[in-house]
């Protein structure tokens, strides 16, 4: 894999939380890219690896001057900053406003985050935190070049509703159309749940039905677990066990389920302690 991008479609359903939980038990160097362009939340909730804030300047918006210039996927590690945990993160905008700065290069920033992997000098896979999208969302530009689309939701039923949609319209916009059970097409649509671990396997099931029947083309790829604890902890709020939190036990399943359902070309290791971003929890 190269680029996956993660995003939702409306409310707080835990994109960032998903994004990050999965960024530090990725099983290969990987970089978490804030790209909302609403702005992100890890400046104001994380700390860098020397111990001090992060640089707000150092990320999403000092990369602009240069993409304009073309951008080689190895200069990304030049806007990149360490967390106190060891996750490499490229810093999202301040404010929605710093968008504009960004204006025409989120395909030049999604052919960079997918062209990484096959760096020679330093590759990685790129996770990208693309917050909530609609139709008029800039950040929606990346995703031909991703690998995976993975749209986290909550399993009210009209959360589930919305994400039926997202997905049509995705599938839609990327695709040409609605595709049908056996048609794959890339990149990958699939669907993340937030749930309680518990009914989760019933509820997959369920949600799986209702996306074939409306023919998104798109897939619950697997749960995350409604983990509020957990999430305190990965944002560094709260002392604990993350290794053993409900959250990150179940985004290790999710990297590796992805692996089994795709032939990812990364192999899943049988322990991998996470990292320990502190690092924001959901919007």
């Amino acid at each position: 894999m190269a680029l996956i991008a993660i995003a939702a479609d409306k409310g707080s359903p835990g994109v960032t939380t998903a994004a990050v939980a999965l960024a530090a038990v990725w099983p290969r160097r990987v970089l978490l890219a804030e790209a909302d362009p609403a702005g992100g939340d890890l400046v104001y909730r994380s700390a860098a690896a020397h111990g001090g804030p992060l640089n707000p300047n150092t990320g999403m918006l000092s990369i602009a001057a240069t993409a304009r210039r073309g951008l080689v996927p190895d200069q990304l590690w030049d806007h990149v900053q360490p967390l106190s945990g060891g996750l490499e993160v490229l810093v999202g905008l301040g404010i929605a406003e710093h968008a504009a700065g960004l204006a025409g290069l989120w395909p030049t920033l999604g052919h960079a985050f997918a062209a990484l992997a096959d760096s020679p000098n330093a590759p990685a896979d790129v996770i990208a935190d693309c917050g909530r999208i609609s139709g008029d969302t800039p950040a929606v530009e990346m995703f031909p070049h991703a690998a995976l689309v993975l749209l986290v939701s909550r399993t009210e039923p009209e959360a589930l509703a919305r994400v039926r949609d997202r997905a049509a319209a995705l599938a839609q916009k990327l695709h040409g159309g609605p595709r049908g059970a056996a048609t794959l097409a890339t990149p990958l649509i699939g669907v993340v749940l937030v749930a309680d671990p518990s009914g989760a396997g019933k509820l997959v099931n369920q949600v799986n039905d209702m996306l074939v029947h409306a023919q998104t083309g798109a897939r619950v790829v697997g749960t995350i677990a409604d983990d509020p604890a957990g999430a305190d902890q990965l944002a560094g709020r709260k002392r604990g066990r993350l290794d053993k939190s409900l959250l990150i036990r179940s985004a290790r399943k999710v990297t590796a389920d992805l692996h089994q359902q795709y032939g990812a070309a990364w192999t899943v290791p049988t322990s991998v302690p996470p990292q320990a971003p502190h690092a924001g929890a959901g919007r």
